[in-house]
Formats: C-alpha cells, sequence, structure tokens
C-alpha cells in the first residue's frame, strides 16, 4: 500500500489529476486556488505535460474545450468569479458532449466578496453553470483525501458520460494540509474515445466538434438524448454519506468542509440525549435524493447546514417531496459556523419536536 503524504488540498488535488492522465492544464490565478496553477506550473514541463496560464479565465476555458476535442484529459481550475466568466465555455461543452474537469475552490461573494471559505456557488454549480438546458457532473469532498478520490471519479465519469465534471471545494480544504495517498484505483475501464477529433489517418470519416444546431428540431433532439443519459446518471451515480440516521429525530443536512463542523455538533447532540444524524451529500449534482428518502423515513425533521443563505434548501425539501420540514442555519460571505452554533440549532430543533 502507497505511503501517506502530508499535502495541502490544492496541490493534493493538482496531483491527483496528474495521475488521472491529465497532461493538459488551461487556467489562470485567483485566490484561493493558485497553488493549483502553481503546482501544474512546476510539474507538468517534468511529465511531458503542457501547462499554459492563458490571457483570462474566458481563454482558458476554451483551450479546455479544444484539448478536450481530440480526445485528451483537460482541466482547469478557478475560484467563483473566475467560473462565472468561465460560464459561457462550459456551456459550449455540455453542448458538445466533451468531457473535462472544472475546479473551483470557492471563495465568499457576490462580486469579487472575499478570499475566505463559502459555499455560495451551489446554485452556479447545479443549476446554472451557463446558458442552456445542461447539467454536469458536481462533487463535493469533505477532506484532501477525498479530493484526490473525486479527481480520480470525476475524470472517469466525466469521460464514460461525455460531460463536463466539476471539483466543488472551498479555501478552507483547499488551504489545509492533510495526509492522504494519491494512489490511482485500478479496474476502471472508460469507452474509446471515437469521436474525438485526433486524426482520421484515413480510416473514419472526419469527426466534427460543435453545439450549433441551426436545425431547431435536429437541437431538440440532441437535448432529449442528453437528458435522456442524465436520467441514467441520476440512477446510478448518485452519492451520500449517512451516520446515526436509523434512529434519528433530526437529520442534519451539509456537504464538504461544513459537514466536518456539522458532525462534531451531532456527536455532541447525541452526547445530550438528542436524536440527530447526518446525511453528507459528495454528489450535489446528480442530488442523492435515494438517501434523503431514506433518512425521512424516520426523521421528523431537517436543518440544512451550510456556508450561504441556504441555496441548498430547496433541493432537500424536494428529494424528501416536502415530507417534513426543513430548518437552515448558515453563515455566508466566508465566515465559518462553528460547532456550538450548529448545536444550539439542532436543540432548538429538538425542543419543538418533543
Amino acid at each position: 500500500m502507497a505511503e501517506k503524504v502530508l499535502m495541502k488540498g490544492n496541490e493534493a488535488l493538482a496531483e491527483a489529476a496528474i495521475q488521472a492522465g491529465c497532461r493538459h492544464f488551461f487556467g489562470y490565478p485567483i485566490t484561493p486556488q493558485t497553488e493549483v496553477a502553481a503546482y501544474m506550473a512546476k510539474r507538468m514541463p517534468k511529465i511531458g505535460g503542457t501547462y499554459l496560464q492563458a490571457e483570462s479565465e474566458i481563454a482558458a476555458i476554451n483551450m479546455v474545450l479544444g484539448a478536450a476535442s481530440a480526445g485528451v484529459r483537460a482541466m482547469t481550475s478557478s475560484s467563483s468569479p473566475g467560473i462565472s466568466l468561465k460560464s459561457e465555455g462550459i456551456s459550449y461543452m455540455a453542448g458538445s458532449d466533451l468531457p473535462c474537469l472544472i475546479i473551483n475552490v470557492q471563495r465568499g461573494g457576490p462580486g469579487l466578496g472575499g478570499i475566505q471559505p463559502s459555499q455560495s456557488d451551489y446554485w452556479q454549480a447545479t443549476k446554472a453553470t451557463g446558458h442552456g438546458d445542461f447539467q454536469i457532473l458536481v462533487f463535493a469532498p469533505s477532506t484532501v483525501q477525498e479530493i484526490v478520490t473525486y479527481v480520480f471519479k470525476a475524470f472517469d465519469l466525466a469521460d464514460t458520460y461525455r460531460m463536463p465534471a466539476m471539483i466543488l471545494a472551498d479555501g478552507m480544504l483547499g488551504q489545509m494540509m492533510e495526509p492522504v495517498v494519491v494512489e490511482k484505483p485500478q479496474g476502471v475501464v472508460i469507452p474509446p474515445k471515437t469521436w474525438a477529433t485526433n486524426g482520421t489517418e484515413g480510416k473514419r470519416p472526419h469527426n466534427i466538434i460543435n453545439s450549433l444546431y441551426l436545425n431547431p428540431q435536429e437541437l431538440e433532439d440532441n437535448i432529449r438524448k442528453r437528458f435522456a443519459r442524465y436520467e441514467i446518471i441520476k440512477s446510478k451515480e448518485q452519492v451520500a454519506e449517512s451516520l446515526y440516521t436509523e434512529d434519528a429525530d433530526i437529520v442534519v443536512v451539509s456537504y464538504g468542509a461544513t459537514s466536518r463542523i456539522v458532525k462534531s455538533a451531532v456527536k455532541a447532540a447525541r452526547e445530550k440525549g438528542i436524536k440527530a444524524g447526518i446525511v453528507r451529500p459528495v454528489t450535489l449534482w446528480p442530488y442523492p435524493e435515494k438517501a434523503m428518502k431514506e433518512a425521512a423515513r424516520t426523521a421528523k425533521a431537517f436543518l440544512s447546514v451550510e456556508m450561504s443563505m441556504g441555496q441548498m434548501v430547496d433541493d432537500l425539501r424536494l428529494s424528501i417531496d416536502c415530507s417534513r420540514p426543513v430548518h437552515f442555519f448558515g453563515r455566508t460571505g466566508g465566515v465559518i459556523p462553528t460547532p456550538n452554533e450548529v448545536l444550539e440549532q439542532i436543540e432548538k430543533i429538538a425542543g419543538g419536536i418533543r
């Protein structure tokens, strides 16, 4: 078994991408993800890869589009306002059925906001990464080791389903250091990229990568095919972690770095005799509806805890068909909630359901 190495989240993310076969990185510096680009700048030339600091975030995502069209694994990384600039290119890639990995190490917003951790890009990642009818895969790791795991997973599923994937991290995860094993999983079989524009060698017709359809019916047909694929993804790729939910009266739902704080609060609630549990979404799209519905079988109430103004609340309500009350507690603007604050909210809800 490989040895654990102490790594910062951003650097572990970059190394995992390299181990996953990414040899083409296009980006632009912005805090708090700059270490991703800095790490790639050092490593890529040594392994025969491409590191290119584009003139803008817009240029970077379009370079990813070009590289992905040729069938290679390509990646870009940024932080909140930089992802907004990439949104047109992400839509073009979704409309062209191109796989890639996009990293968002979130910071506070809106606007330039601040450089502290936040989760206020949930709506952007899951509902409006760009214009048009499309989705992207969204993974929300909660530890540096999970960042590594889901970089591999994101590349593989992006290739399998021919669509962009995103790791939605935040400044806390990107900057913290933890021991990790960076080791590529074995046994993953990716379909051959027969669609790529990588030269015909006189053996096949030319492939064309395109997101423009002047015939409305042709465009609608393509979108419907894409959404049929999304239904397959929703049935097969939902991931969530459930803890203490077997007898939980109150289920706290949280993802990413915030879920680490929630675990401490739930353990403290249990020590006080409050039956609290946790469901932690790992995939934000597809949203883990199955885990939520399972928790709702015994839960009397849910509490969504986020570093935002409640962007996940509607998805939580819909996933349980509004069958239980859903409460919310959040801090935003770069303020990180404390375990005591979350515990206080759990106690308030417990007092109302006894």
